[in-house]
């Protein structure tokens, strides 16, 4: 299996764009899949630099509704004519920072007929599997901050209901991939224990002390080797690389082989 970066915080190369959001093309079993699309365009412009067809995408995941994991969807759309986008049937949901940001994604795009609607579990290829972990218990507790959902009229806290996450199992290994693990990273590494975790922690307003040094040894509980990035927070991955165990950092414009 080999994962590309295709936009990310950071940069590999000084010919390769960066953004805050993330988009992964993923070559595994004869499927190419695109795991979000980033803030803008820039996943089509560094895709194109690093010699990555997206017509050739077979299927699409849109890991949660914000808008730096679907700001490049409409631009997806035009290239690729086949593609499915798998994403949340709450994706489209009003998303804040705040009250006065809006967050969420172009709503424009809801009556598309290349989404198909997810709730729960849903199997997307015979190895894939997208899960929504929405009636999972959370053993770890987690602070939306200043997220929040417009429900009936009101700003809410985010419960991210609209957040999946995608199990591929392959070469009899789990490998699972994550957006924001916006649910905490320490739920779904208990949830799933996969072999392998790529995604963000969403660490990235977290002091560097003794909260963040907790839950950088409790990684290690988990049978893991993580790859993270995006809103993990680059002075949050310094601190806690030394910490946790088979913690990996990635950029945009590299490629990694996991199996």
């Amino acid at each position: 299996m080999k994962i590309t970066v295709l936009a990310e915080n950071t940069s590999c190369s000084p010919q390769i764009g960066c953004e805050h959001g993330l988009s992964l093309f993923i070559e595994t079993s004869g499927l190419r899949v695109l795991f979000d699309m980033g803030q803008t365009e820039l996943f089509a412009e560094n895709a194109a630099v690093l010699g990555v067809d997206l017509t050739s995408v077979d299927v699409a995941v849109l890991s949660h509704g914000h808008y730096d994991h679907g700001g490049g969807l409409r631009r997806f759309l035009r290239i690729n004519s086949k593609a499915p986008v798998y994403l949340s049937r709450y994706a489209f949901e009003p998303h804040y920072n705040g009250t006065e940001k809006y967050i969420g994604l172009d709503i424009g795009l809801k009556s598309s007929d290349r989404l198909v609607f997810t709730d729960g579990e849903t199997k997307i290829a015979p190895n894939m599997t997208l899960y929504s972990c929405n009636e999972k218990s959370r053993s770890y507790g987690f602070d939306p901050g200043t997220l929040k959902t417009l429900v009936d009229g009101q700003l809410l806290p985010d419960d991210f209901r609209h957040e999946q996450y995608l199990l591929i199992e392959e070469a009899q290994k789990r490998v699972l991939i994550s957006g924001c693990s916006h649910k905490g990273i320490l739920n779904i590494a208990e949830w799933f224990r996969p072999d392998v975790l790529v995604g963000g922690f969403h660490f990235m307003k977290l002091e560097l002390g003794d909260e963040l040094a907790g839950y950088a040894r409790r990684l290690n509980d988990f049978p893991t080797e993580y790859y993270t990035c995006h809103c993990t927070g680059a002075a949050q991955y310094e601190f806690m690389e030394p910490l946790t165990k088979r913690l990996h950092r990635i950029s945009a414009g590299q490629t990694i082989s996991i199996l």
